[in-house]
């Protein structure tokens, strides 16, 4: 690791970077790689970022290595990745069309962790994360792209994550390479919803600089870092944390009918519109923070859906007329990494209750997993965010949410 004069020397607030994305999509399962064609695309990416650095004084970037984080815009030429339906025993309703279905070209706006895990006065290696939103100018459309089963709305949710080395050759320039993988899907929120899953080695370009004098840093930064060690209240280590959540679906089940069990002549052969869900979910959590970056627990989980009326119609299709509940109840735990107000929480949990019937079990588990991004509130323990709910990491919301914690005494953090 570097000395602390070495910090001082080689490292900068300011950075900006571009590179080029050659990526290629993942084929997620065996019906996806029935109708997917090429897979090849590119991507040219543009971000700006920012480094606390050790003279700064701060106690969640010392903690994490003194990250940084940025703001990038990603063009993605995706026009070479086409989809193609060929008559097929999985489809049998399905008239093949004379032409080939293209993803289309994605600009994606977002935001960036990049936490260095090792360096040097030349060397950073380190890894990534990213969240964001991206634009598509092509979607699935019955017109003229059919097959077209992986982008199902001009807007979609956008994440990543990567590893990452860059060597810096002179003193305020460098190049950059690692490899990322990136996701675009709209939660859930509209149909198709297969999602984009691309892998892309990636290599760049840098530029670094400052916004003061490094005179004054070195003569400051031991005064500064002993204010670091002076502890703030984040609430307490153990803590009930309890979320209210307000989520948009449509359903896996309305689409699977329309694509796959109705016939040319039918209204709702191949449709593109998809009637949105509203739930509600109550999440609560026993909590236990026992460091400034994270927090760990276990909760329960109980879901209200509407949309369960819905889901006996297409169950009854295929012979299937249960009545069917719109309320399910999960237990699991949870996961939460905190830095400055901004936090990304994790969890995984399993069904002790769900009737939602037998196509459910077919294309769902007994088991879900969430992932959000809050932002705490200023002068309030209260967060708000965005999540999405998945099975088996394919989208089944995506929900509002108010978090909101019930300390038992006070921290050392």
């Amino acid at each position: 690791m570097l000395t602390e004069a070495e910090e001082l020397d080689t490292l900068h607030h300011w950075k900006f970077q571009v590179s080029a994305m050659p990526g290629r999509v993942i084929v997620i399962d065996e019906w996806q790689s029935e109708w997917m064609r090429d897979r090849n695309n590119m991507a040219f990416d543009a971000k700006i970022s920012y480094r606390k650095l050790p003279q700064d004084s701060d106690a969640f970037a010392k903690d994490y290595g003194y990250p940084s984080l940025s703001v990038g815009l990603r063009w993605q030429m995706n026009h070479g990745i086409t989809m193609h339906k060929d008559p097929s025993s999985s489809w049998p309703y399905i008239e093949e069309v004379n032409y080939d279905s293209k993803m289309g070209n994605i600009i994606t706006l977002y935001g960036q962790f990049n936490r260095p895990i090792w360096q040097n006065n030349r060397w950073q290696v380190g890894y990534d994360l990213n969240i964001g939103v991206g634009y598509s100018h092509r979607k699935y459309n019955v017109e003229n792209n059919i097959d077209n089963e992986v982008i199902g709305a001009r807007w979609n949710i956008f994440f990543g994550a990567g590893a990452n080395a860059s060597y810096r050759i002179g003193k305020n320039w460098g190049l950059t390479g690692g490899v990322q993988f990136y996701h675009h899907s709209n939660g859930a929120m509209n149909r198709p919803n297969k999602g984009a899953n691309i892998l892309s080695p990636y290599i760049g370009a840098f530029m670094l600089w400052d916004d003061d004098a490094k005179a004054d840093k070195r003569q400051t930064v031991k005064s500064l870092n002993n204010k670091e060690k002076s502890s703030k209240d984040y609430g307490s280590p153990l803590y009930l944390q309890f979320d209210f959540s307000v989520g948009s679906k449509t359903l896996l089940e309305e689409w699977i009918h329309t694509q796959f069990e109705t016939t040319p002549d039918e209204d709702d052969y191949r449709k593109a519109d998809f009637k949105n869900y509203i739930t509600y979910s109550f999440q609560t959590g026993l909590m236990y923070r026992y460091a400034r970056r994270w927090a760990s627990g276990i909760g329960a989980d109980i879901c209200y859906g509407n949309y369960h009326k819905q889901a006996e119609l297409y169950n009854s299709y295929r012979g299937y007329h249960d009545k069917l509940s719109p309320w399910s109840v999960g237990l699991g735990i949870r996961h939460e990494v905190f830095y400055h107000r901004l936090s990304l929480a994790m969890g995984a949990g399993y069904y002790v209750y769900r009737n939602m019937g037998e196509m459910a079990k077919e294309l769902e588990k007994p088991y879900y997993e969430r992932i959000g991004l809050f932002y705490n509130i200023p002068k309030t323990k209260i967060k708000i965010g965005g999540q999405v709910k998945a099975h088996l990491a394919k989208a089944d919301l995506t929900e509002f949410t108010i978090s909101v914690p019930l300390s038992f005494h006070s921290s050392p953090f």
